[in-house]
């Protein structure tokens, strides 16, 4: 698994969806090689979130509940508990 994709079955609260679209994001940019979309690559790039996005939601919604939380918090949770934010 990619380095800088958080697990986010077993957070409480949830994962939200913009949790979820920006773990699919990371991983859609760390499989296609793409810091930023180019004009080119946007396109491509936005089909495959969405998709891994959706994809990701089911899997979510069908795996049963964690015995342990995950280690460290998503990207998005970091930022909201950061000292002096």
């Amino acid at each position: 698994m990619c380095r800088n994709i958080t697990a986010l079955r077993g957070l409480e609260p949830e994962a939200t969806p913009e949790e979820i679209e920006a773990a699919a994001r990371q991983f859609v940019r760390k499989i296609g090689a793409i810091g930023a979309p180019s004009a080119k690559t946007q396109e491509a790039v936005e089909r495959a979130v969405a998709r891994i996005t959706e994809a990701s939601k089911d899997l979510l919604a069908e795996l049963p509940p964690r015995k342990v939380p995950p280690k460290t918090l998503p990207p998005l949770r970091r930022i909201k508990v950061a000292p002096g934010v």
